[in-house]
């Protein structure tokens, strides 16, 4: 049963071992009820331990409290590494995408170099034919009068 009393300030009533508890805050019920599961799970569990129950109830809450604290470093921990990672793969991104553009400038002057080396191949090639047909011509040319300018 969700209350509100106080503006942006939400209620949520919770179980938390076997007891009813009201419990108020910015997040909204959903968040405050995985919170209270969360609670009466640690303690379900420290309950399964053998001989939790036969200690004081200070000595069962404080127990309580340092598996939460462990779970809480624990995770802590597990997000420093992630973000360390993060980082880390973040940096590389940006190496490898410096690395892309770097090569793609690489292959447009390389697809440039090409094309202007084909083009000069082919203007070569075209001047050849030129040589190669004045030297064809030349020799018919040369051919013909030798041959008419002959006697026998």
């Amino acid at each position: 049963m969700k209350e509100q009393f106080d503006a942006g300030k939400h209620y949520a009533e919770v179980l938390i071992d076997g007891k009813i508890y009201t419990l108020g805050g910015a997040e909204e019920e959903h968040y405050l009820q995985r919170v209270a599961s969360y609670i009466s799970e640690k303690i379900s569990q420290m309950k399964r331990q053998e001989g939790f129950s036969r200690q004081s109830q200070e000595y069962q809450a404080v127990m309580v409290e340092l598996n939460i604290a462990d779970d809480y470093f624990k995770a802590s921990e597990q997000a420093r590494a992630s973000q360390k990672r993060c980082d880390e793969m973040e940096k590389e991104s940006y190496s490898l995408k410096h690395e892309l553009v770097t090569t793609q400038l690489k292959l447009e002057t390389a697809q440039h170099q090409l094309e202007e080396a084909l083009k000069k191949l082919k203007e070569a090639e075209e001047e050849l034919l030129k040589v190669k047909a004045l030297q064809t011509a030349e020799a018919h040319a040369g051919g013909s009068r030798s041959g008419s300018g002959r006697k026998g």
